[in-house]
């Protein structure tokens, strides 16, 4: 009786030996960039939208603003310490520069035992509510958002960008991306939704509009 290892073998070695098909094209016709420019306010407001769609907390701030925001932000949530990338603009950190640790290679259980992390990011998509991270100076490594329960994520008005396509024609694929779209979240077969299994449990989304 032949082995039924030998005939799956045989199959693959014959159709290896045969003569290869050249690839198909494959059509790429979908749409690479939205109708507005990135930061446009319709993007922004869209992207607040989808973000309070994922449960995450959103609020705008003015450009010489963002560091007065964010202090409120960690007010109202509790947090004494927090981690911040070393690429952190200094005037976002002035108000609450007591609050601020700086990410120095914070082993995980320093990270675990801090309130949450401030970080800027690489770009933002709109039509997914979308935060993209590239372990860049403003972003700090993937530990420093994964680890901690909240994640105060500043975003720039002129980084939101329409769609998924635009968004990743803008990002360096050699870079390590995290896409965050709102809070880290889970749920099991009765669609019991819990949230922190993966990551913070609290996602605050500061939009920074343009002047």
């Amino acid at each position: 009786m032949t082995n039924a290892r030998e005939v799956v073998l045989a199959r693959i070695r014959t159709a290896l030996a045969a003569p290869q098909s050249p690839l198909a094209d494959v059509p790429r016709e979908y749409r690479t960039s939205g109708d507005h420019p990135p930061g446009h306010q319709l993007l922004l407001d869209l992207f607040e939208q989808r973000l309070l769609d994922y449960r995450a907390a959103v609020s705008r701030c003015s450009p010489g603003s963002v560091g007065d925001a964010v202090a409120l932000v960690l007010r109202e949530a509790g947090a004494v310490r927090v981690a911040v990338p070393p690429g952190l603009p200094a005037q976002w950190r002035a108000p609450w520069s007591a609050k601020a640790v700086l990410d120095d290679g914070l082993s995980v259980a320093e990270l675990d035992g801090l309130d949450g992390s401030v970080t800027g990011c690489a770009i933002a998509i709109a039509d997914t509510g979308t935060v993209v991270l590239d372990s860049g100076p403003t972003c700090g490594r993937r530990a420093l958002t994964l680890v901690p329960d909240l994640h105060i994520c500043v975003v720039l008005g002129d980084q939101v960008v329409a769609s998924v396509p635009e968004g990743v024609a803008c990002l360096d694929p050699q870079r390590p991306l995290t896409f965050v779209s709102g809070p880290s979240a889970t749920s099991d077969i009765e669609l019991s939704r819990v949230e922190g299994v993966h990551g913070p449990r609290r996602l605050h989304v500061m939009i920074v509009e343009q002047a």
